[in-house]
């Protein structure tokens, strides 16, 4: 049995959504940093892309030695974006609380969708095991 065919692309669209979660709530965080830039990725792209190249074929960059530089632009195979602001501050703060906060309720509504499809499907097989 491979739990990759069980479990679908949700396995990988609950990483993505718990990595965008966190960018998510760093924008939050510091929506009132001068100067700060909101960060986004795309989730669509992403988990289109996580799909062609098979659910173990985008890997995250390693580094192999502590001296090598950790790439922060790249999270689960998708790109890290700025956000274009509707309207900027005058501290260059990009940040628009109302715009994030909606992002962030929508990405939560979908990684509980997910949790929910990978719960069931779960549930079946501990039921098929079980023999019930």
């Amino acid at each position: 049995m491979n739990f990759d065919s069980v479990l679908g692309m949700h396995e990988t669209a609950l990483n993505l959504q718990a990595r965008r979660a966190d960018l998510l709530g760093a924008n939050l965080a510091n929506s009132d940093t001068p100067g700060y830039k909101a960060r986004d990725i795309d989730f669509r792209s992403a988990l289109r892309n996580a799909q062609e190249t098979g659910p173990r074929g985008a890997r995250p960059m390693l580094a192999t030695h502590q001296r090598h530089l950790q790439p922060d632009n790249v999270m689960l195979g998708a790109q890290v974006m700025y956000r274009q602001p509707l309207q900027p501050s005058l501290d260059g703060n990009t940040v628009e609380s109302e715009v994030e906060m909606g992002q962030f309720s929508e990405n939560a509504m979908r990684y509980m969708f997910s949790l929910r499809i990978v719960g069931g499907r779960l549930q079946k097989l501990i039921t098929a095991f079980k023999g019930q």
